[in-house]
């Protein structure tokens, strides 16, 4: 008989990596958003693997939805089984579970896109989005990253939990998007410092033009920021008075609620 789990018995798991699925990652990782297909010779450049063995593991996932050619080019793109897994990873978070009611409510309310952020490294992904019921609204790229320091989504994590990274971790010249971008670190500490006055980010033009938003940090039960909610419209609805007058609060008190919702006490 033998001990199963005992420590002579464990071994590494990179012991029991089976070479063909990671090739096969591989090549799914390929389509990392810098192109949109790629053909089986660029593919084999890339992965320093032979052509006839790129076109197999391309016709094993082509077969199972994960891949898929397009006819015209004869080049590959990535499948929609691809999506099902991503919706499911999303689904699976317990942020995006609670925060579609507080989202739908507060889109309607304020009859705005109310999109939903989570920092990835250096940058903010919109993981949802519930779209305005305008016949003029912001059309939101799910997935895509975004700037910390020129979008209200971004700034909301810089001034609520990176500050050490906005005093210190970045540059004293950051990227220009419009003429209006803060492009100074001193005065970027300044804004993060009347954000955290005030209880939200405000974002006016300056990493899409005429694009305004508002955004507030959302808490897990440590009180630690684990995403951030935001208001974004075109700039002539999303004015300064209306922001004072009605949308600040009803963003803040979405906010708290979602907060609420993942545990968080005041």
């Amino acid at each position: 008989m033998a001990l199963v789990g005992s420590k002579t018995a464990k071994r590494e798991k990179s012991n029991y990596i089976i070479q063909s699925v990671a090739h096969a990652i591989d090549v799914l990782e390929q389509f990392n958003g810098e192109t949109d297909e790629l053909g089986v010779t660029e593919l084999s450049k890339r992965l320093k693997l032979h052509k006839n063995n790129v076109f197999r593991l391309l016709a094993t996932l082509e077969a199972r939805g994960y891949i898929e050619q397009n006819k015209a080019t004869e080049n590959y793109r990535l499948g929609l089984r691809c999506l099902h897994l991503g919706q499911t990873f999303l689904d699976q978070l317990g942020l995006l579970r609670q925060a579609r009611p507080v989202m739908d409510t507060l889109s309607r309310k304020c009859r705005e896109t109310v999109v939903l952020g989570l920092l990835r490294k250096t940058e903010v992904v919109l993981l949802h989005a519930v779209e305005a019921d305008q016949p003029v609204r912001v059309v939101t790229l799910l997935g895509s990253p975004l700037p910390l320091h020129c979008t209200a989504v971004g700034k909301a994590h810089l001034a609520f939990d990176l500050a050490d990274r906005a005093e210190g971790g970045l540059p004293d010249s950051l990227p220009r998007h419009t003429e209006r971008t803060i492009t100074k670190r001193t005065e970027l500490v300044a804004e993060l410092k009347r954000t955290v006055e005030r209880g939200y980010a405000l974002e006016a033009g300056e990493y899409l033009a005429d694009l305004a938003a508002i955004a507030v940090p959302i808490r897990d039960y440590t009180r630690a920021v684990v995403g951030s909610l935001a208001i974004v419209a075109p700039e002539y609805r999303l004015t300064p008075e209306r922001i004072d007058k009605e949308i600040a609060q009803a963003t803040i008190r979405a906010g708290r609620e979602l907060s609420t919702r993942l545990g968080c006490t005041e």
